[in-house]
């Protein structure tokens, strides 16, 4: 089995979403993952149910917490702060969610400990910068980066993502930047080695093409629905018996959807451009869904197809799932080279054998 970060110890002291997803990459990749959870409670997450297993342990919890071993601490307690403290000096990694000065007046200083130990990396995920001590949750920040003014029907309220993607992607770009300073910082600067990422800064920064829209134009970015603001037609479809989207990304395949639809209006040179089709917007969609409404998705979907329109069915979640390697206890299996060795641990599962063989309790267990 090919584990490209064997060998690498993470202290993972992060709670609920975006820390623990960071360190569960990680040990995907075959890192050793120790998760530190509050005893008797434990993360946050657990509680997060119903749904919950047979086990008792939440769907959220699951989600994010596979190849780790867990150990109860308290860190008010001075036995488990000198524990902590040696565990991290012996890490390669550190990630934690606190909010700042939390971990440090508990005697778990990163700059000290950084100091220290030469070759250590630690990663701060916040909410809203190294410098602010609000509580970070994704909800508030979808609202507050612009996510929410732009998801939703034209003329509708401002929705959130069905997914809580702020924490996914701020999880991702934690894991991106340890890589980063696995690679090139090991023996940098305790500076160098200090990470912070922020759920502000990476949903900021997920805006992408609408934020590089707003900046040229100084406009505001509108809700487009299942539209979308550049490319026509580029939305959702409803078949005869279920929706579809219709995703076109080139004036060729335009081309294309237009002989395979056997619409010859649509053939119009006005048309033939994206920028000629923003323009008669409504025409095109009202062609388009007039036809799309004579048939089947899957007739559709088998057309489109085969003439190289990108097109698809919109399908629920198992349906989706149905297609993968999944389990109830693990979740979506990853992609090679990442790879599941350990189901998520139950609270303080692993808390004995840390206490007497501190990291050596991965080989022990």
């Amino acid at each position: 089995m090919n584990q490209p970060l064997k060998g690498v110890r993470v202290l993972d002291l992060s709670r609920v979403l975006a820390g623990p997803l960071a360190a569960m990459i990680l040990g995907d990749l075959g890192a050793d993952i120790l998760k530190v959870e509050r005893p008797g409670s434990g993360d946050e997450s657990r509680g997060w149910g119903p749904p919950f297993d047979s086990r008792g342990e939440s769907a959220y919890y699951l989600c994010c917490n596979r190849n780790k071993l867990s150990v109860g601490a308290d860190l008010d307690d001075a036995a488990d702060q000198t524990m902590l403290r040696r565990l991290a000096g012996e890490a390669d990694v550190v990630i934690d969610n606190f909010r700042a000065g939390t971990l440090a007046k508990r005697t778990l200083d990163s700059a000290e400990l950084l100091a220290k130990h030469p070759r250590l990396i630690w990663c701060t995920i916040t909410g809203f910068g190294a410098e602010s001590s609000r509580p970070g949750y994704d909800f508030v920040v979808q609202a507050e980066s612009g996510w929410m003014s732009i998801t939703g029907e034209p003329g509708g309220a401002p929705m959130k993502s069905g997914v809580a993607l702020v924490d996914v992607m701020t999880g991702k770009d934690a894991a991106i930047a340890i890589l980063a300073a696995l690679a090139g910082a090991r023996n940098g600067t305790p500076d160098e080695r200090r990470l912070t990422v922020s759920l502000q800064q990476s949903a900021a920064s997920a805006l992408i093409n609408v934020a590089q829209s707003a900046l040229v134009t100084g406009r505001e970015a509108g809700r487009w629905g299942n539209a979308h603001a550049n490319l026509v037609p580029y939305e959702l479809f409803q078949a005869s018996d279920r929706a579809l989207v219709i995703a076109v990304g080139s004036d060729g395949q335009f081309a294309a959807l237009a002989r395979a639809l056997e619409l010859p209006a649509l053939e119009d040179s006005r048309l033939a451009t994206n920028a000629g089709r923003i323009a008669h917007r409504a025409d095109v969609v009202a062609a388009i869904g007039a036809r799309v409404a004579g048939k089947t998705a899957a007739d559709w979907v088998s057309v489109l197809g085969e003439a190289g329109v990108p097109c698809g069915v919109v399908r629920t979640v198992l349906e989706a799932l149905g297609d993968l390697n999944t389990s109830p206890l693990t979740g979506v299996e990853p992609l090679s080279p990442a790879s599941i060795r350990r189901p998520p641990p139950t609270l303080d599962q692993h808390g004995a054998l840390v206490r007497a063989h501190g990291w050596d309790a991965f080989a022990r267990s």
